[in-house]
């Protein structure tokens, strides 16, 4: 009878008709079978062995390298002494050759011609192309204790005068136009100091006027100027057409305009 290990450690056979059994060991052949199948670690171990080493002597290289290397030297900047002179600042050159004369090229067709004095004329300045850009005549100046004064809520009773606030005030500068005067246009009579008024109280639409006043104990009917926001009430009327200009006012000129336009009264019928 023969028995195998299973790791191949021992194998023993038995022979029918002996008395003792008789064991060959073979531990040494299963050795020589296993190193004959496993592979040794040959030739990649020592390579990766090899090339670690390498890498390793690199490093250590370089650091003994950096090590070794001087600092770079700190800059250092140069300390003047009291008694060093200070570095003369550059002087600039100047060219100190003559000039030459520009070289006169045609002069007969570039150059304008020689003019006589008493030739010329002096004539007088042309009119201004508009009316834009003429400085206005210069404001009386109003006494010292007048004040800008809000007015809210003003009510326009003519063309050129409102209430407000208890007081009442015209429109300094303006020529007010009567609520029962009436106008005529191509033979037409229309009310047109009653459309004086109504547009003077469409324009207005309760909005508050700042006019110059005198002190609040002084409630009597007054002449002043207004303002509207940043426009001038009595250059909106006159412009318009709902009032006149006063002699000798700044508003000459607006009326002018309004009666070539013919507007408010010096127009139709509204």
């Amino acid at each position: 009878m023969i028995r195998f290990n299973g790791r191949g450690g021992a194998v023993s056979a038995r022979a029918n008709g002996l008395g003792s059994d008789s064991i060959i060991d073979s531990r040494s052949d299963a050795a020589e079978c296993r190193m004959s199948q496993a592979s040794p670690p040959g030739r990649p171990l020592l390579a990766f062995a090899l090339g670690s080493l390498g890498l390793l002597a690199g490093m250590v290289l370089i650091v003994e390298g950096g090590r070794r290397l001087p600092p770079d030297p700190p800059s250092i900047a140069p300390v003047q002494g009291a008694g060093d002179p200070e570095p003369a600042s550059p002087t600039p050159m100047h060219d100190s050759r003559p000039g030459q004369p520009a070289r006169k090229i045609a002069e007969d067709l570039i150059a304008p011609p020689p003019l006589d004095p008493s030739g010329i004329e002096r004539i007088e300045p042309r009119p201004p192309l508009g009316e834009l850009g003429l400085a206005t005549a210069p404001q009386t100046p109003m006494p010292q204790d007048w004040r800008e004064t809000l007015l809210f809520r003003p009510v326009a009773t003519s063309a050129a005068v409102f209430e407000a606030m208890g007081r009442t005030v015209a429109i300094s500068g303006t020529v007010d136009i009567d609520p029962d005067r009436t106008c005529t246009f191509d033979n037409t009579a229309w009310p047109c100091g009653q459309r004086a008024r109504a547009a003077f109280n469409a324009w207005l639409r309760g909005r508050a006027l700042k006019c110059l006043l005198p002190p609040d104990a002084d409630r009597f009917a007054i002449a002043a100027p207004c303002a509207l926001g940043k426009q001038d009430v009595g250059a909106w009327l006159v412009s318009n057409g709902w009032a006149m200009a006063a002699p000798a006012s700044i508003y000459g000129k607006a009326e002018a305009v309004a009666r070539n336009a013919r507007m408010g009264i010096f127009g139709p019928p509204q």
